[in-house]
């Protein structure tokens, strides 16, 4: 099959569903997404949006913590954009239908996370990524000018290099026509041409054996472009969340939100002892980095396998109602939270690096755009602040779809496109090179480039991943196509970003921390 849109989206969450309500009212928009639409990391957040809504709390604070978090690495201009625009943004959100709890005067009940010096989170309960994406959904199953594509999985860009033309130069002048998209049901490859593409397909928590992530997060959009010779960015800062739920037998792994410490929750080692004044005076709300930084510490110094997150001595009926979701996960494992210490450990969770993107999410691929996880537009530097992701979603699909519905209709479609070639292809039912493959893959990165690394342990994986590498490219290349071999090949490609990405950082900051680099205001890890 081959169609023409004006405005191709891949990705379901919340940057490509408020990017694709933004341009429908000006053309026609396919969005494609790889299972059901709902399957985001969106409906996963659990903790909430971060932006100003009342004093004392003021642009310059929430600026300010953004730049601490991000260790100074963050870009100032860009912070800038995304915090004064967040007031505007979350309104739009309300005004789109999207509930945040209130308290009994009306205001809404703002959270404090950590490396947040004020009280500036809106959630819905403790599942507000969950009620965004509902609301933004129906929204754009509603819409006339919005196909919706689902269970089609994005292959690859389509450039100048589809059309023979040679592209020896990462950055050089390239233009994005469109998109193969694969056709999950009947393995049917569609061409798609549009004449502006986004790509929101979310981050690569996957690439490690235990991520929050939901399995859709692959790192798709991110390889696709990397192949293109497009450009990305800081693969090496890939923040572990301190808190997910320590339940070995379950992926992906059942967040405990951040939250939960802001509303008094104290990290404890598995014999009930207070650990995080060793390493910060914030203690259990320090910044992420710090606080995963910290467990991993004392996991390696008692060898346990968890620590606790003690919630007991907070007011029981205020607990659950603020938190019915973890409470009930927990207790259906046999943990009642308002009586014992939840069993945590850190867990993949966010990419800070991505596709190099502008103010306006524009990629440096032409008529290419990227918003949210798989993008890299400054802001969080070499640390995510809480809930700054849910934001920076929609403050750069909103620039997007300003810059986007400009000159869209000046862009010819290039009829020249081929269609997919799989000449000499076979079916391949050998499943089980795929799964282990993955598996040695997600082994090596929580080994070697997890939260601690060192200069051996980046060389060993690297090593080791070019075995892998060559061993999946000659099964891509033989094989009908499926999203398994495509997803292991995107993957592959995410773990060599952040390796070599790794490597070249000399230094420890943030999110990358050396032992070959260690930084004095930094504990004694191992």
């Amino acid at each position: 099959m081959r169609k023409k849109v004006d405005f191709l989206v891949v990705g379901s969450g919340v940057a490509g569903l408020s990017f694709a309500l933004k341009v429908a009212d000006y053309g026609s928009v396919c969005l494609v997404t790889k299972t059901h639409p709902e399957e985001t990391a969106t409906r996963y957040a659990q903790g909430g949006i971060a932006a100003v809504m009342y004093t004392p709390d003021t642009y310059e604070k929430h600026i300010h913590d953004t730049m601490i978090a991000g260790d100074e690495l963050s870009d100032p201009d860009i912070v800038r954009i995304t915090i004064t625009e967040s007031t505007e943004r979350v309104k739009e959100l309300i005004d789109w239908g999207t509930e945040f709890d209130k308290k009994d005067s009306g205001q809404y009940d703002l959270a404090k996370e950590g490396g947040h010096s004020e009280y500036r989170v809106l959630h819905h309960k403790d599942s507000t990524g969950e009620e965004i994406e509902r609301k933004l959904l129906r929204k754009v199953q509603e819409h006339p000018n919005i196909e919706i594509l689902e269970n089609h999985f994005t292959i690859d860009i389509i450039t100048q290099h589809h059309l023979g033309e040679k592209v020896t130069r990462r950055h050089d002048d390239i233009t994005c026509y469109g998109a193969y998209v694969l056709n999950r049901d009947t393995r049917e490859i569609y061409t798609i041409l549009s004449r502006k593409t986004m790509i929101a397909t979310g981050g690569a928590g996957n690439v490690y054996a235990t991520t929050t992530n939901p399995g859709v997060s692959t790192g798709d959009g991110i390889a696709m472009v990397y192949r293109a010779k497009g450009q990305v960015e800081n693969m090496e800062f890939i923040q572990f969340h301190p808190t997910s739920l320590y339940n070995p037998a379950e992926k992906p792994s059942f967040l405990i939100t951040e939250a939960l410490r802001g509303f008094g929750g104290i990290l404890k080692t598995r014999k009930g002892k207070k650990f995080m004044n060793k390493y910060d005076e914030r203690e259990s709300l320090a910044p992420r980095d710090i606080v995963a930084r910290a467990i991993d510490n004392e996991l390696k110094l008692s060898g346990d396998d968890y620590v606790c997150l003690d919630c007991t001595h907070l007011n029981k009926n205020k607990l659950i109602e603020h938190f019915p979701t973890i409470y009930a996960k927990c207790l259906s494992i046999g943990i009642d939270i308002t009586k014992e210490m939840i069993p945590v450990v850190p867990a993949a969770h966010y990419v800070c690096g991505g596709i190099k993107v502008d103010k306006y999410a524009r990629s440096s691929i032409k008529n290419l755009y990227a918003s949210g996880e798989c993008s890299h537009t400054g802001l969080h530097g070499a640390n995510r602040l809480a809930s700054n992701s849910l934001l920076e979603s929609l403050v750069f699909s909103h620039r997007a779809s300003l810059d986007a519905t400009t000159d869209f209709k000046d862009i010819s479609f290039v009829d020249a496109i081929p269609e997919w070639n799989a000449e000499g292809t076979v079916y391949n039912e050998e499943m089980i090179l795929i799964t282990q493959s993955l598996k040695e893959l997600q082994e090596i990165m929580s080994n070697y480039v997890g939260i601690v690394r060192s200069n051996l342990r980046l060389k060993r994986a690297f090593d080791r991943l070019e075995i892998i590498y060559w061993e999946t490219e000659d099964l891509y290349q033989k094989s009908i196509l499926s999203a398994r071999i495509c997803e292991l090949r995107n993957l592959i490609n995410i773990a060599y970003l952040v390796i070599k990405m790794a490597k070249e950082r000399k230094e420890s900051r943030g999110l990358h921390y050396s032992l070959d680099y260690p930084r004095e205001n930094n504990h004694k890890l191992r």
